[in-house]
């Protein structure tokens, strides 16, 4: 699934073909996507708005609009697609914006599990979605005392890492690469972790994440950038995908567990219990 460094080279690709178009309405053929709106309000609150700019935070899309925020997430397959408003209708297709130059952003979705939701621009981060979520790695205020005070139960680090409410944008991949580079091994309870690991932890999730960013993301499994653009990181993982294969480091055999139900690699060497 597109995580932060993916959906960060989605808001990169997307801006230079958006911003400064103006939408006319939205076609709705998947209703819950624009919950709690109906697709007749949701497509009469977008005529009008002009896209200024395109934000993101975690793994959500802001565009910021004239007076509304349109906060996208794309879950598990979600992808854009740019088309005029004559251009076939995709087999996968549940939501399409009309520009008002006769162009259309097209959102394409297999598993339907993305949302696309409008809430005032003035106060669109004080409300859920965003309000409830957590800081990203790079952020000055991501610390050892701030990751300390999030790490007080007795879930393992992995399960920690995947809740958004602690550090933003870590999915399954870049989780199983932070814990690599940190040499915390995925199953070590979060609450055990000492000051010094903790602090290599921020370290490794800011490092491993901006690499990824510089790379255009993960182009793996379901996820490969709809707009042209295919990522790289994909080819510098050190654990993630290499069951069966040599640690890179130490050349021990890189281990599949599952862990918080996802399915997780290490390397019992360099990740000690």
């Amino acid at each position: 699934m597109p995580e932060l460094p993916e959906v960060e080279t989605v808001r990169r690709t997307l801006a230079p073909h958006v911003i400064g178009r103006t939408f006319t309405k939205a076609d709705v053929k998947h209703v819950p996507m624009v919950r709690p709106h109906t697709p007749s309000e949701f497509s009469k609150a977008l005529a009008g708005q002009t896209v200024n700019t395109i934000n993101r935070l975690g793994k959500y899309l802001i565009f910021e609009l004239d007076t509304l925020a349109l906060i996208v997430h794309l879950r598990m397959e979600g992808k854009f697609f740019l088309g005029d408003k004559n251009a076939p209708v995709r087999s996968h297709e549940h939501v399409r914006y009309h520009f008002n130059d006769g162009g259309s952003l097209i959102y394409d979705d297999v598993r339907k599990f993305g949302t696309h939701t409008l809430k005032p621009l003035a106060t669109h981060r004080e409300t859920p979605p965003l309000s409830t979520l957590g800081l990203e790695p790079g952020d000055p205020m991501l610390d050892v005392d701030y990751l300390i005070s999030k790490l007080t139960t007795t879930r393992t680090i992995k399960s920690a890492l995947l809740d958004q409410s602690i550090i933003l944008g870590l999915g399954n991949i870049y989780v199983d690469e932070v814990c690599f580079c940190a040499k915390i091994r995925p199953t070590t309870r979060a609450h055990r972790l000492t000051k010094t690991s903790v602090h290599r932890l921020i370290e490794c999730a800011t490092s491993v994440i901006a690499h990824a960013v510089a790379l255009g993301g993960s182009s793996i499994r379901s996820y490969t950038d709809s707009l042209g653009v295919s990522g790289r990181f994909q080819n510098e993982l050190n654990v993630h995908l290499r069951e069966g294969e040599p640690c890179l480091v130490c050349g021990e055999t890189i281990k599949k567990i599952r862990v918080a139900g996802r399915g997780t690699y290490y390397c019992r060497r360099c990740q000690k219990a």
